[in-house]
C-alpha cells in the first residue's frame, strides 16, 4: 500500500509541474546507480606471491611435489604450449606455477583451499588450473602408458620370469578401488562391495611396476570379469596370441585361453608349486597399487573421498598413473631416499631386536 501511495504521489507531482519544475524533480535511480556505493567500496585486488622452482630446495621438491628439477622443468616444457593463455594477462598464471599446484595437490591429496593458498592463487583459479593440466597432460596419455610391443615381448617375459620362473607372461592385471563423492542420481551404483563409493579401475602392470594399461571408467558395483570382458585388452592379446602370451590373474577372473590364474583346491605338489610361482609373479600388481596410492595421496581412502564428478576422477586416476611412469622413468632422487630408507628402517629393527634379545641373554645368565 505505501509503494501505491508514493507511485501516486510522484505521478501527480509530475502532471502538476511545468517548465523549470519539471526538471528539478527527482527520477527514479537505475540499478547501477542503486550499486554504485557497493561498488566503490569494493576491496582492492590482492597478488598473493606466487611459488618459484628455482628458489625451492631439492629436498623439499621431492617431498612436496614427488619430483626433482630436472623432471619438473621436462614436465612444464612439455605441457607449456597448453598452458599459456592466448591473452596475454600480468597477473596471468605462469606455467610452471600451474604444474606445481597440481603436484602439490594430486601428491598431498588436501583439498583445494589449502593448495591454492600455498600456490599462491585463490581457489576458483587453482579449480580452472586442475582441469587445464588434466587436459593437457591427457593429451600425450599414448605416449605414457604403452602396452608391450611385439619388439619388447622378449624382455617384458625375462623380466617376469625373473620373479616367479613362469615363463611367456608379459603383465599383471588386477583392479583397485578409488573412493570418490557419488552424484546424488546414480548413488548405488558407485557403492562397492566394501560399502563405500568408488571408481574400479583396472591396472595391467609390468615386472618393473610400469603401468601398461588403464581402465577407469567403471563404478565401484561393477564386477571386475565384467571390466575385463568391455575393454581393449582381450583384443590386443587375441592379436598377441600366435605369440604364446599370457596375463597372470587372480581366481576371480575367468578361465581364458591367454589368462593364467591359480588352481583352486590343489592336490598335487606341482600344482601347489604352480600356485606359489603364481602368487610370487601376481604379487607386483599389488605392489604397484600400494607404491601409486603412495605416491599420489588424493588415490588414498585415508586421505578422505574424492569431491569431483566421475568423470574428473577418472581424469585424475589416468594422470597419476602417467606421473608414475614418469616416476619411473626418471629414478628420482626420491626413489632412491625412498629405498634408502627402507633399508636403514631394516637395519634399525635388526639393532633393535639384537639388544632385546641380548638383554634377555644377560639376565638369563
Amino acid at each position: 500500500m505505501a509503494r501505491q501511495m508514493s507511485f501516486f504521489w510522484w505521478a501527480m507531482t509530475y502532471m502538476t509541474c511545468t517548465g523549470e519544475e519539471e526538471k528539478s524533480l527527482p527520477t527514479a535511480p537505475s540499478k547501477h546507480r542503486q550499486l554504485g556505493h557497493l561498488r566503490r567500496w569494493r576491496n582492492p585486488p590482492v597478488y598473493r606471491p606466487l611459488v618459484d622452482l628455482l628458489t625451492m630446495e631439492e629436498r623439499h621438491l621431492i617431498i612436496t611435489y614427488r619430483f626433482d628439477r630436472a623432471t619438473i622443468q621436462e614436465l612444464c616444457t612439455q605441457l607449456g604450449p597448453d598452458l599459456i593463455s592466448p591473452i596475454r594477462h600480468p597477473t596471468g598464471i605462469p606455467p610452471e606455477v600451474q604444474v606445481l599446484s597440481v603436484l602439490h595437490f594430486i601428491a598431498s591429496g588436501s583439498f583445494q583451499t589449502t593448495v591454492a593458498m600455498a600456490s599462491g592463487m585463490s581457489q576458483p583459479m587453482f579449480s580452472n588450473v586442475l582441469s587445464r593440466v588434466l587436459s593437457a597432460l591427457l593429451k600425450h596419455v599414448r605416449s605414457y602408458i604403452v602396452f608391450p610391443q611385439v619388439e619388447d615381448l622378449a624382455t617384458v617375459k625375462g623380466d617376469f620370469y625373473a620373479l616367479g620362473h613362469i615363463p611367456n607372461i608379459i603383465g599383471a592385471i588386477d583392479g583397485t578401488h578409488v573412493a570418490l563423492v557419488p552424484p546424488r542420481r546414480s548413488e548405488q551404483v558407485y557403492r562397492n562391495r566394501k560399502s563405500y563409493h568408488s571408481m574400479n579401475v583396472q591396472m595391467v602392470c609390468l615386472a618393473d611396476q610400469y603401468i601398461s594399461q588403464v581402465n577407469a571408467m567403471f563404478p565401484g558395483s561393477v564386477h571386475d570379469t565384467y571390466i575385463l570382458r568391455n575393454s581393449s585388452i582381450p583384443y590386443v592379446m587375441g592379436q598377441l596370441q600366435r605369440h604364446s602370451v599370457w596375463l597372470l590373474l587372480d581366481s576371480v577372473y575367468p578361465n581364458l585361453s591367454w589368462l593364467l590364474t591359480p588352481v583352486r583346491n590343489p592336490r598335487t605338489r606341482a600344482k601347489e608349486r604352480y600356485n606359489e610361482a603364481h602368487g610370487r609373479t601376481r604379487r607386483v600388481i599389488e605392489r604397484t597399487f600400494g607404491l601409486l596410492k603412495a605416491r599420489f595421496r588424493c588415490l588414498r581412502m585415508t586421505g578422505g573421498s574424492l569431491f569431483y564428478s566421475p568423470r574428473k576422477v577418472c581424469q585424475i586416476i589416468i594422470a597419476c598413473s602417467m606421473l608414475h611412469i614418469l616416476l619411473c622413468d626418471a629414478r628420482c632422487l626420491f626413489c632412491r631416499r625412498m629405498v634408502q630408507m627402507t633399508v636403514l628402517w631394516q637395519l634399525w629393527s635388526l639393532w633393535s631386536l639384537w639388544t632385546v634379545m641380548r638383554r634377555k641373554l644377560r639376565k638369563k645368565t
